[in-house]
């Protein structure tokens, strides 16, 4: 049975990384998966909706996030601070754009970030090839700032929600790390621009807007605060992540409603109340999310994962070399079910009593859970489909595969290497 399970779940897997040869979404596949390898093993009610509740906040949580999100983006809220660049040196336009997306990310999730990114480099560069730069910086950068906060990727939001990770802790040990991964291609790629971008011919954004300027700062200033807010309800009511954002979101709800209903006689085009913007939120990610994480929960059970766990202390039984391997992965796999199968393998570990230093590894804000939050965030870089805004760049800007691999690949891998080495010297402080 345990073989039949590795099989469907590897299948699924190698599928899933081939959603555009195959042209079925991985959603579907996800949920196919999760759903067959669940009817496939011994279980109780009781361990369903045990796994489910725990999936749910992760969902629910996602689901407010991409909200706010969203709300802010329709707003044009962000093009307040895009529009504040005006420099036309390459190079320096590079640092601002590259830096910018370090720290977007690190609020936002990277896939939003890299869009409106992109849209600005739209804008700014014409040359297609040398926007293939300024992208794949973007692809990095938005990877790094995603990897040192608790909301800034996915995988980061799933270990803070199970403890194994806090706010502050990830945030004070991997934010040099983080910054140094990007920093190194960041400072290799400048030496291949020259000279200064074209002007560009831009549009008024607020067409179909029916708010004032000093609405559109308020919205962001909003936007941005009630994500912030987020790991300070839970710090000070100990209450999950996804009741905080619930919190938020209705906060921000109220705030549309009031705004409008103040507005009389507004075209339906103008309107953007909380209803319309959840029209725009991707569900299919949603469900992919859940699938997934079900069909991991399902090797767990069987247990899969202690086998594997058992394996890598055994043989490898170091950390850093574990969480490389990690890292490595999450540039052709999927980074969220890499994380989620990492945090079966290895449970947290709740200090009590005298435990061994291989063991300290796995307790809260241990060097394992931190390591996990680095390499599978920033490895995702390595190649340009190893996360999300890779794809979603790759997408955008025609980028060749075999292009990003040749040129990017090696300046991602050093500096995702040089982070994790700042990460070892930061530990020996």
């Amino acid at each position: 049975m345990a073989l039949l399970l590795v099989i469907l779940f590897i299948s699924g897997y190698i599928l899933i990384a081939l959603e555009h040869q195959t042209g079925i979404n991985k959603s579907a596949i996800a949920l196919l998966l999760g759903t067959l390898l669940w009817t496939l093993i011994p279980h109780t009610d009781n361990e369903i909706i045990n796994h489910l509740g725990d999936t749910a906040e992760i969902l629910f949580y996602l689901l407010g996030a991409m909200t706010i999100v969203e709300w802010i983006d329709t707003h044009n809220g962000f093009t307040l601070i895009t529009d504040h660049i005006t420099t036309r040196n390459k190079r320096k336009l590079l640092w601002i754009i590259a830096l910018i997306t370090f720290i977007m990310s690190s609020v936002l999730d990277n896939l939003t970030t890299a869009i409106v990114m992109i849209m600005l480099l739209r804008r700014l560069v014409d040359e297609q090839r040398e926007r293939w730069i300024f992208g794949s910086i973007v692809i990095i950068a938005a990877n790094a700032g995603g990897a040192w906060t608790p909301i800034g990727d996915v995988t980061t939001i799933m270990l803070w929600i199970n403890d194994n990770i806090t706010s502050l802790n990830i945030i004070r040990h991997l934010f040099l790390p983080s910054l140094v991964s990007l920093i190194i291609p960041l400072t290799i790629t400048t030496y291949w621009l020259q000279g200064e971008t074209e002007p560009q011919q831009t549009t008024s954004t607020n067409t179909l807007l029916a708010i004032s300027h000093r609405e559109q700062i308020t919205i962001l200033i909003i936007g941005i605060a009630s994500l912030l807010f987020v790991p300070v309800f839970k710090e000070f009511t100990n209450l999950p992540p996804f009741m905080g954002i619930m919190l938020a979101l209705g906060g921000v709800w109220t705030y549309t409603e009031i705004l409008y209903n103040r507005k009389r006689n507004l075209p339906p085009e103008k309107i953007h109340r909380i209803p319309s913007i959840l029209t725009k939120v991707d569900y299919s990610t949603l469900l992919f999310f859940l699938g997934i994480l079900m069909a991991v929960t399902t090797l767990q059970i069987a247990g899969i994962l202690d086998q594997m766990s058992t394996f890598l202390n055994d043989k490898i039984h170091n950390v850093y070399l574990i969480n490389m391997i990690i890292g490595f992965l999450s540039s052709v796999i999927d980074n969220v079910p890499l994380v989620a199968a990492a945090i079966g393998m290895y449970p947290l570990i709740h200090t009590s009593g005298t435990l061994s230093p291989y063991l300290m590894n796995f307790t809260t804000d241990g060097t394992f859970w931190e390591l996990l939050a680095y390499c599978a965030g920033i490895g995702g870089s390595i190649l340009i489909i190893g996360s999300a805004a890779g794809v979603v760049v790759m997408g955008m800007e025609r980028i060749n595969f075999m292009w990003y691999m040749k040129h990017i690949t090696w300046i991602a891998l050093l500096g995702y290497l040089a982070g994790i080495g700042v990460y070892y010297l930061q530990s020996l402080l």
